[in-house]
């Protein structure tokens, strides 16, 4: 999470350098209970956002949502990406930003919950984003697999199999994993193989 990028953002945005919040979101990345919802997984996505920065509409906007997807993460909590997209919302809407931006900016966390029908291109392009971690090689997926499961090592190891198993299953029961040509062409066929070998292990 690199401060000089956060200041660009923020300029390109109008907004002040803003380093509290800077450094509140590094603080809320290290925290002790993380091992895949840390500063590496977002400087991951920030890396596929540049190369596909292009098509989004709102480029900024996006990038901003990427920094603050995963800002409040407790393993139990329900409200993970509302708690999250409130988060950037309150930050924008006491930066003086207009409304218009800040409810884009919350909308396009809440597509990383997972659990809606995302319509917006920049919404699909965040969800993809995100998921790029499950078209990884098989060696980084399989640490990705590791550290969820370090988020979750309270949970008894037959209740967390069963649970995994119907997330994982449920991204195989899609058309598609992901929403856009270029990751679809990318990582869909690779994110498949990882799903298939790791659901076959629980």
């Amino acid at each position: 999470m690199n401060k000089q990028r956060w200041s660009w953002l923020m300029e390109s945005m109008g907004l002040t350098a803003s380093f509290d919040c800077y450094d509140s979101l590094v603080t809320a990345y290290s925290e002790k209970h993380r091992y895949y919802h840390t500063s590496k997984h977002i400087n991951a996505m920030l890396n596929h956002f540049d190369k596909v920065k292009h098509v989004s509409k709102k480029p900024d906007e996006l990038e901003l949502a990427i920094w603050f997807h995963d800002a409040i993460y407790q393993p139990f909590s329900k409200t993970n990406e509302l708690d999250s997209a409130n988060w950037a919302k309150n930050f924008l809407i006491t930066s003086g930003i207009d409304s218009q931006i800040s409810e884009l900016v919350h909308s396009l966390v809440m597509a990383t919950d997972h659990s809606s029908d995302v319509t917006t291109n920049d919404e699909k392009l965040i969800v993809d984003i995100d998921l790029t971690i499950l078209g990884a090689g098989a060696n980084v997926y399989d640490q990705f697999e590791h550290n969820v499961r370090k988020e979750y090592k309270l949970v008894p190891s037959f209740v967390f199999n069963k649970k995994r198993k119907e997330i994982l299953v449920s991204f195989l029961q899609q058309d598609s994993i992901y929403r856009l040509d270029y990751f679809k062409d990318k990582f869909e066929a690779t994110a498949r193989k990882n799903l298939e070998r790791t659901i076959s292990r629980l």
